[in-house]
This record gives C-alpha cells, structure tokens and sequence, in this order.
C-alpha cells in the first residue's frame, strides 16, 4: 500500500515545479499534448504504398507548408486591422497559440501617432489579452505620461502599443528565430495599416526584427528607420525595474521623442 504524500513533500514538488519554470495552469483541464495530431500528415507506410507499373505516371510527394510564406499571404490579404487579428488567430503553424490563454494583439488608439513596438506578452498581458499591462506596461504608461502622452489620450496625444509576438512565450522565455520570422510579416502589416509617423522599438528583440540588429544598450537614444518611417529604439521597462539606474536614459529618449513630435 503507498503511504500517503506529506504536506511538505506536495509543496516541496510545487516549488521545484516553481524553480522549473512552471508558474501557472494554463487550462481548466490536463491536456496531453503527446496525444495532439502531427501538423504535418504523417508519410505513408510501405506496407500501404502500391509500386507503380510501367504506364503509370510518376508520384510526386506533396510540398510542404512554408510558414513564413503563409504568414505574408495571410498578412497581405489583410484589410483593416480587425482582420489582421483575425488573420494572426487563424495562423495555425505557430506553437505557442497552444499555450497561451489569449492573443494578445494592441492597445491603445490605432490613429495614433507614435506606435509601440515590443517584444512577447508576459503573464498579466496573456491573461489580459493586452500589451503592457503588468508590472512592466504600468512603468511605461508612467513614463508615457511624463511627456503628456498615455494609451487613452486623443490621437494627438495617444500611443499605439504592440508586441512582435502575439502569444507568451512559456516562462517569459526569450522569442525564437523561427518564432519571429513567422511573426514579422504581420507586424509589418500591422505597422502599414495603423500608419503612425514614428515607431518605437522597445528592446533587443523588437529591434532585431524591424532593424535587423541589437544591441539595444548601444542603439537606444540613436534615431533609425524602419518600414519607412522614423524608428526610435529604446530599452524596455521589464530592463528599467532590473536596472534603475538606467532611467536617466529612459528619459532622454522621451524627451527625443517629445521634441520629434513637436517638430
């Protein structure tokens, strides 16, 4: 007969679990994803497969499915942003849809001037289905406001606010390559159909998708152009709330982009 398992051991298992990066439920119900069908169908058994005969015409094996190339497809035929993000929930080759609670696509007024570009959901953005609400977005709404400028303002005075990737990566991990390439065509996109004048790039990974470098410590505060418009990287709040110190800098570049928008 097994013994009962302890108080301690349970949450000694929850706080290695912890440690592991597993710091949520994301469903009501387990899930087996092992028992999830294959994206791809799988190839034909031999034993199924009847050798052509003389006359027969050739087999040709099915192409396969480029993600990327049906990202620009879907993104293109976009009209307005309401089907973008009917587009990017429909876009089935992205794996981190399946462990994310919701899309997360924009906040904020989409004729707006400035548009904000950032890198992934967190938590609180995923279970929100808004960018830039936790800890991170609520520093940023506070340095938007220092230069007269919020989310909720007039188009004059408002901010268009994104993410390179729509869903949470799991663990707040750092986005893939593959990941952001699948991604970039609708960011384009998305950029083309709100059409601010200025873009904000918050962080590495926003940066190296719509610049195509990093190094946001040596980018930041240095004026560049992206999709055809004024880009301004900057480094991004969750790096703020690590290194305060880097505020000043922080405030630099919002008094560069307050004095852009004046111009």
């Amino acid at each position: 007969m097994l013994e009962p398992i302890s108080p301690a051991a349970l949450r000694a298992a929850l706080e290695w679990q912890l440690e592991m990066g597993c710091d949520e439920a994301i469903g009501e119900a387990p899930l087996n994803r092992y028992a999830l069908p294959d994206r791809m169908p799988p190839a034909a058994s031999a034993a199924n497969v009847t050798a052509p005969g003389p006359a027969s015409a050739p087999m040709v094996a099915p192409a396969a499915t480029d993600p990327v190339a049906e990202a620009e497809r879907m993104a293109a035929e976009a009209g307005d942003l309401a089907a973008l993000q009917a587009a990017l929930a429909a876009y089935p080759w992205c794996d981190l849809r399946l462990g994310a609670r919701n899309l997360v696509f924009s906040d904020g007024d989409p004729a707006a001037r400035v548009m904000i570009v950032g890198e992934a959901p967190g938590r609180e953005e995923d279970r929100a289905g808004r960018p830039f609400v936790g800890q991170a977005g609520q520093l940023l709404d506070r340095m938007l406001a220092a230069i007269g400028m919020s989310r909720d303002s007039e188009a004059r005075d408002a901010v268009y606010i994104t993410n390179v990737l729509p869903w949470r990566p799991p663990s707040n991990r750092d986005p893939e390559p593959e990941e952001t390439a699948m991604m970039l065509p609708f960011v384009r996109r998305h950029i083309a159909l709100a059409d601010p004048e200025i873009l904000v790039l918050m962080g590495n990974h926003a940066c190296g998708a719509l610049l195509g470098r990093k190094g946001i410590t040596r980018m930041r505060g240095h004026w560049a152009e992206a999709e055809g418009r004024p880009a301004l990287p900057m480094l991004h709040p969750a790096y703020l709330l690590r290194q305060p110190a880097a505020k000043r800098d922080a405030w630099a570049d919002l008094l560069s982009l307050a004095a852009r928008l004046r111009a």
